[in-house]
């Protein structure tokens, strides 16, 4: 179904889009004129020409009081940084706006409409929904008070409410807005205008999520009309709509009528933008798919193998078309399986792009050599990013409009950058290959990964697409490619009904079996997931767990070997009896395969002087100034918890909103006990362990954290959703009274990688550090790979709210075991630690999974 929303997309960033000046800037001319270049050099894609001029418009503007001309002003300048994908510089500017315009012309007045868009629009790309939606419709009803309900920015803000409700699997509401909208674009604009064109399309995409495909193509026919007979044949808008209907005909198995569809699209796009460009990856990605569906793979695999070598393969479309060209021997079976791989490893990266995006700003702010070719490659993709939004603008055009040689002249100095930038990538990999290793690396092929592995250890990475998701398994000898019957939908339900019962609460739980853990559905998902690789995998002491969306939230040393005697055991005692795979096989996990490598070697192997330090019960509330107020405030001491808001929730602009932080995070007083117990067993000075108002990102950015073999941060982690140009994975610290670039409460992935360490573990003992607020959030991997390159070894991270006396003993056991034996290896003594305590029958709880099992190795198992 992703292919066919596209247009929905496109249709509500045309209509946002569109420039905004308000009325008391064309009353000025100059003013006027102004606000005119900047948005025209915007459209073109121009933002180094447009961006000093939106600053000195708004620099100007601050010395006057016209709170409306500095509000459109900063509206402009946060146009610019938002089509830049700058979401936390372009977000204070539109809520700073919002407020001026509402203090200059009233909070009803239709000049403010279209920065709620702006605003809402921000929102919905950033995932952040409950924010969006009163934007959306309070831009709707302030333009429905005062202007005719018939007026074209009334449609306007149906179509962009509708798409909302499309976003949010809502069809039923989105379809009578469309309609509406459609209605009055008709009536204002005629029956052949390109809006009209963009609302058909709209609604005949809602009579397919409705299941009304006999509906849907009327709509999607007379959208594709009129785009031809205004926009022309070879219109990139006539290439969408052709590809919708193309969606439409292979759904309804009109195979006959869909290809020569597909066809026409991937031409038009390629004669408009160029063969690699991603709207022609897009369509090619679109007819290797329908070909690979209707059996033709021996046709899709080169148009795959096309993508794959532009760096813009789809999993859901090369999986399937490489697995079965291997299976029918199109493709050799070596090579079917590296350019899977290869595509898989460039998956995993973009999930952790936000840290490392974040990071490359930090680290380019700097004056070395790093820093220098860091810029550069900014610089050079900023500017390829500018020449193709001006091709596309360039493209779009009436033909005696176009100039021919000006997009030949981008088109070549696009290419141009493309080499210059894969020569700089080079440059890094040999000059500093950490940074490399974390920015860009290479994909590792099975020859690769295999002499990295020992002679007890297995890899089984994970790539979970639409329909059905797929396992890799290697070790030295040998490799095997699987495909399992169950695609991302079906995972995460999967997932999230396992994760249901690992609540420790539950292991209190004297009410019956309602909610506790399911041993069936445990065992059911080792046989999907480790089945198919069982023969290969079983008899490695080691097993290292590459996952993949819903299967990063997943415990895999939970999932059970052997089908159990009942489900729910009558008594918690029933629980010890299980074929847990962790008493078979220590388990690892790794956040992308490229981490074995830079894992096995890059990790600094100095010796450290002190054996830990750590942060705990930190201050989110300063009011509550003593443990016992926090501990009073908490009310609960031993589970923690935390309110099940979005991370996202707790940002206002580019810094926290503390008041909101301080309301949804419960105080942690518990922590100080696991700290200080922790402490005490490895021999730490109490020096070395901050807690309360200490617990701060200052005291730990002034720490000489290398000498330190063990950093443990007992706190919330926040890492639900990389939200795009704004979120990364944090840490939740002591809030400051005032925050500042150094210390604003929140420990960044980014803010990690710049950290330096040598640490043999980092313990993340906090709330629901993995799963974030859903299954697959994968902010993990940002936030692990930034430990691993800030130079730690190996996270200790928990998958759910810790019982405190559980994590105390848990990770005191494990520290101890490896202590006493050193080759033992971090993921056997992990192991060995939980099986200790379920083998425990001092108490029925300690054989329930939520209290022994809340730990993942993340990293480094091994003894080097």
């Amino acid at each position: 179904m992703t292919r066919h929303r596209l247009a929905l997309a496109a249709g509500l960033v045309l209509v946002i889009t569109a420039s905004f000046a308000a009325p008391g800037l064309a009353q000025k001319s100059d003013l006027s004129a102004q606000s005119a270049r900047i948005n025209a050099l915007r459209t073109a894609g121009k933002y180094s020409e447009a961006l000093p001029l939106a600053q000195a418009m708004v620099a100007s503007l601050e010395k006057t009081s016209n709170s409306r001309d500095l509000a459109a002003a900063l509206n402009n300048l946060a146009q610019i940084h938002a089509d830049q994908g700058r979401d936390d510089q372009a977000e204070p500017l539109y809520t700073r706006a919002i407020a001026l315009m509402e203090r200059g012309t009233g909070q009803g007045s239709v000049e403010i409409a279209p920065l709620l868009n702006n605003l809402a629009a921000l929102y919905q790309r950033q995932s952040r929904f409950t924010e969006a939606e009163p934007l959306f419709k309070r831009a709707l009803a302030v333009r429905e008070q005062a202007l005719s309900r018939e007026h074209p920015d009334v449609g306007q803000s149906l179509n962009n409410l509708a798409t909302y409700y499309v976003k949010q699997q809502r069809h039923a509401e989105a379809e009578p807005l469309f309609r509406r909208a459609l209605s009055i674009y008709q009536k204002a604009a005629g029956p052949e205008h390109p809006a009209v064109a963009t609302v058909l399309n709209n609604i005949g995409q809602v009579d397919r999520d409705l299941n009304r495909d006999a509906e849907a193509e009327a709509p999607i026919k007379r959208s594709l009309a009129i785009r031809e007979k205004v926009l022309g044949p070879e219109h990139p808008d006539v290439a969408r709509s052709l590809n919708n209907l193309a969606g439409l005909y292979q759904h309804q198995q009109r195979h006959a009528e869909a290809e020569p569809l597909y066809r026409r699209a991937l031409s038009i796009r390629e004669r408009a933008f160029g063969p690699d460009h991603p709207d022609a990856a897009t369509s090619t990605s679109n007819l290797a798919d329908f070909l690979q569906a209707t059996g033709w793979t021996a046709d899709a695999l080169p148009l795959a193998q096309k993508t794959l070598a532009a760096n813009r393969a789809q999993l859901r479309v090369v999986l399937p078309i490489l697995f079965a060209a291997r299976q029918q021997s199109l493709l050799a079976s070596d090579k079917a399986l590296d350019d899977a791989l290869a595509a898989i490893q460039r998956g995993t990266q973009s999930s952790a792009a936000s840290a490392v995006n974040k990071l490359a700003v930090r680290l380019a702010a700097g004056s070395d050599r790093l820093a220098e070719l860091v810029r550069r490659d900014q610089d050079l993709a900023a500017e390829a990013e500018a020449l193709d939004k001006a091709i596309v603008s360039a493209v779009s055009k009436p033909p005696a409009q176009r100039d021919a040689a000006a997009e030949q002249r981008n088109r070549a100095r696009i290419a141009a950058i493309a080499t210059e930038r894969t020569g700089l990538q080079k440059t890094l990999a040999i000059e500093f290959p950490d940074y490399s290793s974390l920015s860009n690396p290479l994909p590792l092929t099975v020859k690769d990964i295999q002499p990295l592995l020992s002679a007890d250890e297995a890899m089984v990475i994970y790539s979970v697409v639409d329909k059905q998701s797929y396992v890799v398994a290697i070790t030295r000898e040998g490799v095997d490619w699987r495909e399992i019957p169950f695609g991302a939908d079906a995972l995460t339900q999967k997932v999230a009904a396992f994760r249901k019962g690992l609540d420790v609460g539950k292991a209190h739980d004297a009410s019956g079996k309602a909610g506790l853990f399911d041993l069936g559905l445990a065992h059911e998902l080792y046989v999907a997931l480790l089945g198919p690789v069982e023969a290969m995998t079983k008899d490695k002491r080691n097993l290292l767990v590459v996952p993949s969306a819903a299967l990063t939230a997943l415990p895999f040393h939970l999932l059970v070997t052997e089908k159990p005697q009942a489900a729910i055991p009558d008594r918690l005692e029933g629980y010890r009896e299980a074929a847990w795979l962790l008493k078979r096989q220590a388990v690892s996990v790794l956040p992308s395969v490229i981490s074995l490598k830079s894992l096995r070697a890059f990790a600094r192997r100095d010796q450290t002087v002190k054996p830990m330090t750590g942060f705990g019960d930190p201050v989110f509330n300063p009011a509550a100034e003593g443990p016992a107020d926090r501990r009073a405030a908490s009310g609960k001491v031993a589970a923690r918890s935390i309110a099940a808001i979005a991370y996202a929730d707790f940002w206002r602009g580019a810094g926290v909103d503390r008041a909101r932080l301080a309301q949804a995070l419960p105080q942690l007083p518990d922590t100080a006990d696991e700290l200080t117990a922790v402490a005490r067993d490895v021999g730490a000075a109490a020096a070395d362990i901050h807690l309360g108002r200490d617990a701060s990102e200052t005291t730990l950015k002034r720490a000489a954290l290398a000498q330190y073999g063990i950093i443990y941060f007992a706190t919330h982690g926040l890492v639900a959703g990389d939200v795009k140009g704004l979120g990364e994975p944090s840490l939740a610290l002591s809030i400051p009274d005032r925050p500042s670039e150094l210390d604003d409460g929140l420990l960044t992935a980014s803010e990690v990688a710049q950290l330096k360490l040598n640490a043999d573990w980092v313990v993340l003992s906090a709330c629901n550090t993995i799963a974030g607020d859903k299954p697959g959030a994968e902010a993990l991997s940002g936030l692990a790979r930034s430990f691993f390159y800030a130079g730690a070894r190996a996270l200790l991270v928990s998958h759910w709210a810790v019982d405190s006396e559980a994590a105390t003993r848990l990770t005191t056991s494990t520290f101890e075991l490896l202590k006493n034996e050193p080759k033992l290896g971090r993921a056997e003594a992990l192991r060995r630690a939980m099986l200790t305590y379920l083998d425990d029958a001092s108490s029925s709880r300690n054989a329930y999974p939520a209290m022994w099992g809340p730990f993942a190795l993340i990293g480094e198992g091994e003894v080097r």
